[in-house]
């Protein structure tokens, strides 16, 4: 019988448990109809050129809307970075590892479908297609032919998805204001691709989508063969310690780079799980 971490845990996993291969449905056709439309009804032997060009007005709109705040974008667009977002959630491989199992599992997945959607594709980025003066470029400045679809999205709707089930309200009445408020969040943080100039709209629609079908998928791999059971064993706690003391190098270099606010708060969250992670191994040993 598996032993929770505690009640949290127990809720958490009672939770995702009921996370069903059809709540995929929707998320499936519209996906199909994207990629159905781009295939034929955009023209086919110059199909980028149509992909970038249907959606160029919205993108300069959004992009000149959305950096009138260019510090809460480039924070906002830094949940994205499974740096950020898993450093703000560390302290859940302590209280509730069932939550790291399920975000594990579909942040590896999507590793291979971004990288294998992006090479397929090879849609220029915004500065590559765009005179770089027409629109507004917030932090790097990238240019290859990675754009389609947005990484940042399907990551930050990986970690939406597995958190809306996770913490899923127990009343009904209460469930669809949860939805609409997490994938409400999502969306805000997934444009902020289009606000830093990094995406297009349908890179980011497109990505989201994928986000929450690879972490459906991952919740229910996680549920079929519990590959990650171990995660919860304290004695593989020492492998986490390491894992987070080099997040911890690597956000300090994002802090000396970049000195935003969000890479604080992600610091401080590492540092009081690694101390909590240490503070159980040493009580056990």
């Amino acid at each position: 019988m598996y032993d929770y971490s505690s009640s949290l845990d127990y809720s958490i996993a009672k939770n995702l448990k009921r996370v069903k291969l059809w709540f995929l449905i929707p998320a499936l056709i519209l996906l199909l109809c994207c990629f159905l439309y781009f295939f034929f009804v955009v023209d086919s032997q110059s199909y980028i050129k149509g992909y970038v060009s249907i959606q160029k007005e919205l993108f300069l709109y959004l992009n000149n809307n959305l950096s009138v705040y260019p510090m809460l974008q480039f924070n906002l667009t830094q949940f994205g970075d499974v740096l950020i977002s898993f450093s703000l959630l560390s302290v859940f491989i302590v209280y509730a590892p069932k939550l790291w199992e399920a975000l594990l599992t579909s942040a590896i997945l999507s590793l291979v479908v971004s990288a294998t959607l992006k090479k397929m594709f090879s849609v220029p980025r915004p500065a590559a297609m765009f005179d770089k003066e027409s629109f507004r470029i917030i932090g790097e400045t990238l240019s290859g032919n990675t754009s389609l679809p947005s990484g940042h999205s399907i990551a930050t709707f990986i970690v939406i998805t597995t958190l809306s089930f996770a913490f899923m309200p127990s009343k009904k009445s209460k469930k669809a204001l949860w939805l609409i408020f997490m994938f409400t969040l999502g969306l805000i943080i997934a444009f902020s691709r289009v606000g830093v100039g990094a995406h297009y709209p349908f890179d980011v629609i497109i990505g989201s989508l994928i986000g929450f079908t690879v972490a459906v998928i991952g919740i229910r791999i996680n549920e079929k063969i519990k590959w990650l059971r171990w995660i919860k064993n304290r004695k593989y706690y020492p492998v986490f310690i390491v894992l987070f003391l080099v997040g911890a190098l690597l956000l300090v270099t994002r802090i000396l780079n970049a000195n935003l606010l969000i890479f604080y708060f992600s610091l401080s969250a590492l540092t009081a799980t690694f101390y909590l992670i240490i503070n159980s191994y040493v009580k056990k040993n």
